[in-house]
């Protein structure tokens, strides 16, 4: 009986979910509330590079690890005190972004890794953006142009560039015979 996941494949896992830890700590503070960090590239870099189900299970294991305290969020913070905090639901919504972002992967065809990437991106700026709106009691529109607004011209690059970044760390890879 074969393994539903491999020892490559959680190797792989760790390494991505160690990958979305580290690229939390580059954040730059913005006067809207909510810093640019590259989170959500290592997300969807993740969806890209290990597919759907493992780029998922990155993004699950990187938001229960900062969920139990382990200081993987930004600024080296974690435990449930962030994800309560108005930039949450960023946070909350990661492993649907990685699971977009590998659907559109999966397919092989260009249009559909950037629809699946920009899916990704929608629903992580409206589950973030809700959040932020909830949390803070604040009306959508504001939200919108605090957590969401700053982040469009980083998030149209995150979708052009990508797929070439994702397709060459994939190739090499391969060539190193640590991807299938």
């Amino acid at each position: 009986m074969k393994p539903r996941i491999s020892v490559r494949e959680l190797c792989q896992i760790g390494l991505f979910t160690a990958v979305i830890a580290v690229c939390a700590q580059f954040t730059i503070p913005l006067p809207g509330m909510v810093p640019f960090t590259l989170q959500a590239w290592a997300i969807c870099l993740a969806g890209l590079v290990l597919g759907p189900k493992n780029g998922t299970i990155a993004a699950i294991i990187y938001v229960l690890l900062g969920a139990v305290g382990a200081p993987v969020f930004a600024q080296f913070s974690g435990g449930m005190g962030v994800i309560l905090r108005h930039t949450g639901g960023f946070i909350l919504s990661f492993p649907l972004v990685a699971l977009l972002a590998g659907l559109g992967e999966r397919t092989g065809k260009l249009p559909w890794v950037f629809a699946g990437l920009a899916a990704g991106t929608l629903v992580n700026w409206l589950v973030g953006m809700l959040y932020f709106s909830l949390v803070l009691s604040t009306s959508l529109a504001v939200a919108f142009t605090a957590a969401v607004l700053p982040f469009i011209p980083s998030a149209a690059l995150r979708v052009i560039l990508l797929p070439f970044v994702s397709k060459g760390i994939k190739a090499a890879l391969s060539a190193a015979r640590v991807h299938s």
